[in-house]
């Protein structure tokens, strides 16, 4: 039974994935179109955001009012809505009325089944978990760009995509009595105290302190902030950038960013068993690492073939950070602060997946997207220097303690 409702769960992360690279790869037709300015997509998918950062902030209250299934389920139906009345909007306005039910949709969906396999189920899961949300960000594009080099025709992509979810949303909505029973003999042991690599207690000396007071906190915030601004900002602007920079169709510009998603799917896939063997810090600075090497190709002036390497390479190593980030977050902190600092961390991202892509997209209508691949670079390196500050400060604090520890014991 656990493991039916966990496919279940896969199935509704694949249907929050599907629409959110959907917008990036259509643009480059539909702003020929809507006669839009290149800014505009920014503008309907910081709406988007903004929604999702609404009902993230919310869901705490419906769920425990509703339940994890019937808020998936009603979520599933709204994102399938919205989708829909992308595929009949007239005129740009309508895009963004349509974005706000979309944004809505998804950010009730990610925060409940993210609090849902925390809570039920072990560690490995949540990068599985996120796995399925890049099947469905992979998949977007692919049958967007079908579509396109088809027909020409956005809007039948975002029709057929809307079809799906439908189709989600009818399988969660016959299977509402699963998440009731709960998988039980799977939960994670919560109130186990985290240890470091060493085997030694990390200090939970944050009794008297406020959440944004434990050292380290606001470093964590930063690469949070970073990290959703460049996967957000790859996912808006990189089939853009290929048309306009390097001269692609706009059907294998979708294609290629696909691809990215892809990159992050399977790295996600394979990051949950390296999880057996790899610790979260060492997945973290590998993946960024990576990511940076190939922010670098995209950066360089190579043929459009180093471009394609460059996406599927930022990717890949993207895939491990997030989620390793986010499961390693008790540790970091300590465990009494730890729901409240993750309530921030998402906050934080989702706040870089609404600013920095239309913040790109300002600054590219004044000049040019050329730029792209320099934003890219910077982004993912300041990621990276706020994540090796931490890890550098934590790694004292961990010192410390351990010398109280042995001080203790002899």
């Amino acid at each position: 039974m656990a493991t039916f409702l966990l496919v279940i769960i896969y199935l509704a992360f694949i249907s929050l994935g599907l629409p959110d690279s959907l917008l990036g790869a259509a643009w480059p037709v539909m702003q020929s179109d809507f006669n839009a300015p290149l800014e505009t997509a920014g503008l309907v998918f910081m709406t988007v955001s903004g929604g999702t950062i609404i009902s993230s902030l919310v869901s705490g209250k419906l769920l425990k009012r509703f339940g994890t299934g019937k808020i998936t389920f009603v979520s599933t139906l709204m994102t399938a809505g919205a989708l829909l009345g992308f595929y009949f909007a007239p005129g740009i306005i309508w895009l963004f009325l349509f974005a706000i039910p979309l944004g809505l949709g998804a950010g009730a969906i990610d925060a409940g089944l993210n609090d849902y396999v925390a809570t039920h189920y072990k560690a490995h899961h949540m990068s599985w978990l996120h796995s399925f949300w890049g099947v469905g960000a992979t998949l977007g594009p692919v049958i967007m760009a079908q579509y396109i080099s088809g027909q020409h025709s956005w809007s039948s992509g975002y029709f057929a995509i809307s079809g799906v979810q439908f189709v989600l949303a009818f399988i969660l909505l016959f299977t509402l009595p699963l998440w009731n029973k709960g998988p039980e003999n799977s939960k994670i042991a919560l109130n186990e105290v985290p240890e470091d690599p060493k085997g030694v207690p990390y200090k939970d000396d944050t009794e008297n302190l406020k959440p944004l007071q434990v050292k380290g906190v606001k470093l964590a915030l930063i690469s949070f902030l970073f990290y959703c601004g460049v996967e957000a900002t790859m996912g808006l602007w990189g089939s853009s950038f290929l048309v306009k920079v390097k001269d692609l169709p706009a059907a294998v510009a979708a294609q290629w960013v696909s691809l990215y998603y892809a990159g992050i799917t399977i790295g996600r896939f394979i990051t949950g068993f390296i999880t057996f063997t790899m610790n979260n810090l060492a997945l973290i600075r590998a993946g960024q690492v990576i990511a940076l090497a190939g922010a670098a190709l995209l950066f360089l002036p190579l043929p459009p073939t180093f471009s394609l390497i460059g996406f599927i390479m930022v990717g890949f190593g993207l895939a491990p950070i997030f989620p390793s980030m986010l499961h390693d977050t008790p540790t970091r902190f300590g465990k009494k602060h730890s729901q409240t600092i993750m309530g921030y961390q998402m906050a934080v991202a989702y706040t870089g997946s609404t600013f920095m892509p239309p913040l790109l997209g300002f600054i590219a209508s004044q000049t040019t997207i050329a730029i792209f691949p320099f934003c890219i670079v910077v982004f993912v390196a300041v990621m990276f220097l706020s994540s090796e500050k931490l890890n550098s400060l934590l790694k004292k604090e961990q010192i410390v303690n351990r010398k109280e520890t042995n001080s203790t014991v002899w």
